[in-house]
């Protein structure tokens, strides 16, 4: 392992465990734990329902939520209370780890990615899964995998280059990437993605090529409607606007949401948005519930 992506598990775990003490689950939702959706032992999820609904015996729209940590780090430990939250604004929510990198090369957590979204559709009826509303957050590394799925689901080209297949004829009805790398930096050795690919690609072989990480250059017509998030205080600040250009070039609707000012760069730094003690992060919570609610379709 670098010293780059030793240096992101021991800063990132810091900065969670602070985030989230003294946390503890909602009385308002019920929680099923530790599901796994493949053979790995890090291939394992949660389905987080609000309590409120149990018993009614009606379908629920679903949030997958893709973790971010710069592909070498997190789980769905440390997105649990995040989740539950949104959970509480009326949907099931599915929380999921996937294999990192180094231990695992590239494509490997894209594939996991696309695993979850198998399962969620192959399980719709045990957990009340609305199978015409599965919505999706991802952030960070996160929202950089988020966006590779989406390509996978509507990019025929981009998706003969993987050996695993997205689920026939699906595309989220919309998704928010939130804070998300987008385009890798390959000029600045320096830039904090760009020494983590080396972590992340294999040196050799099918999925050796830096292109295939490049999740702006495959967007095509049909890519789900966006809610993209960033903040004054994100050292991804810039990604946004190449991934609009896409859109705008493709026709996708989205909305594009800067938060902060720039005297409040602190407050409102990467991933702001998964501190559920904070009214910021609830502004921006309850903005993409509701932005999900409004994509909402019914089958006909």
């Amino acid at each position: 392992m670098s010293l780059t992506s030793t240096m992101v598990r021991t800063a990132f775990a810091l900065s969670d465990k602070k985030r989230d003490r003294g946390l503890t689950a909602p009385d308002g939702v019920i929680r099923s734990l530790d599901i796994p959706y493949g053979p790995d032992k890090l291939q394992a999820l949660d389905v987080y329902r609000p309590r409120s609904e149990d018993g009614h015996g009606g379908l629920l729209p679903v949030i997958v939520s893709v973790h971010g940590g710069g592909w070498v780090y997190g789980d769905k430990e440390l997105y649990q209370f995040y989740c539950m939250d949104l959970a509480l604004r009326g949907f099931a929510v599915v929380n999921f780890s996937y294999r990192l990198a180094p231990e695992a090369k590239f494509p490997a957590q894209l594939e996991d990615t696309n695993a979850v979204f198998h399962w969620v559709l192959d399980h719709a009826a045990e957990y009340g899964f609305d199978t015409e509303n599965i919505f999706a957050v991802g952030d960070s590394a996160g929202g950089h995998l988020l966006g590779l799925f989406c390509d996978l689901c509507v990019n025929p080209a981009f998706a003969e280059r993987f050996e695993f297949k997205a689920p026939a004829g699906f595309v989220p009805r919309a998704v928010a990437l939130n804070c998300g790398a987008f385009h890798i930096e390959t000029g600045d050795p320096n830039d904090l993605t760009t020494k983590l690919m080396k972590d992340l690609m294999p040196e050799s072989g099918r999925y050796a090529d830096l292109s295939l990480v490049q999740m702006v250059d495959y967007v095509a017509p049909g890519f789900p409607p966006s809610y993209l998030m960033t903040s004054t205080g994100d050292f991804l600040i810039e990604q946004p606007k190449l991934l609009m250009k896409a859109f705008e070039r493709c026709g996708v609707p989205y909305t594009y949401k800067l938060y902060g000012s720039e005297k409040e760069k602190k407050a409102y730094g990467h991933v702001f948005h998964l501190n559920i003690k904070s009214d910021k992060a609830k502004t921006v919570n309850d903005t993409e519930a509701v932005f999900f609610k409004n994509h909402m379709g019914k089958k006909l």
